[in-house]
């Protein structure tokens, strides 16, 4: 009989780590996003 318990914990910790990989993956992009100078806006 499978061991539900062990399945379900399985299946939380490994959703958590994606949506750690997740969140990484945002602050990355919104540090790169915000490092970037501003565009000069012609007169």
């Amino acid at each position: 009989m499978p061991d539900y318990k062990e399945l379900y914990l399985t299946m939380v910790r490994e959703t958590e780590r994606a949506i750690e990989i997740l969140i990484a993956a945002q602050r990355k992009c919104e540090e790169l996003y915000i490092s970037e100078p501003e565009e000069q806006k012609e007169p």
